[in-house]
């Protein structure tokens, strides 16, 4: 079971840093990019009140991989606990 937490973290971090690259190269209505907007932008809306953009600089993304990684490995070892 940890290793399915693990497997979802990893896979929910690839799509954050594919969103942030993607966001650079792809147009915001290109279906790509608007599959994997509908997947990590509801994560980053509760970030951005908190850590609001800092001119042309969002680090909502690497705070939410940061959360993502430390939720992920609580959870993981809590049910490598039980």
């Amino acid at each position: 079971m940890p290793y399915i937490i693990s497997l979802i973290v990893d896979i929910l971090t690839w799509l954050v840093i594919l969103h942030v690259l993607l966001s650079y190269f792809l147009a915001p209505y290109h279906p790509i990019r608007e599959a994997i907007d509908r997947i990590v932008e509801p994560m980053l809306w509760p970030i951005r009140r908190y850590v609001p953009p800092m001119g042309a600089l969002d680090f909502s993304p690497f705070v939410l991989i940061i959360l993502l990684q430390l939720i992920g490995r609580l959870v993981a070892g809590l049910l490598a606990s039980l």
